[in-house]
């Protein structure tokens, strides 16, 4: 994967820019995720500005993020983590040629058992 096309699709899909960040972590403190990710989301801004894609694309932050946002409504600076973090999974999932879901697909996916913040996450998803 070219490590600056990265960083810049994951700018272009996201609209946030990382540049912005100062490390505060209160977007990490707010996440109802952090104790299952292994590269918290202030630090993932930083991996996003330092070009450092692999080590995002074999994260675990990618499955364990849950895309509610928190971070995103405590950040100062309106760095937008989460914004972040969704745009890496899709350049990741584009990257390895995994094909998209139809929406017809969906329903057969769905239990009583899935949260809702997963369904909004694709929703949100669904509409780009």
């Amino acid at each position: 994967m070219d490590k600056t096309y990265a960083k810049e699709k994951i700018k272009e899909i996201s609209g946030a820019n990382p540049s912005k960040c100062m490390k505060c972590g209160k977007c990490s403190a707010t996440c109802p995720a952090f104790d299952e990710m292994d590269i918290k989301p202030h630090m993932f801004v930083s991996y996003v500005e330092k070009g450092n894609i692999e080590a995002l694309a074999e994260s675990k932050t990618l499955e364990r993020c849950l895309s509610c946002f928190a971070c995103i409504e405590r950040c100062p600076r309106g760095v937008e983590p989460g914004r972040l973090i969704d745009a890496a999974r899709q350049v990741v999932i584009r990257e390895k040629g995994k094909d998209l879901l139809k929406a017809e697909e969906i329903p057969n996916l769905i239990d009583e058992d899935t949260p809702q913040q997963l369904l909004m996450s694709a929703f949100r998803r669904f509409k780009r």
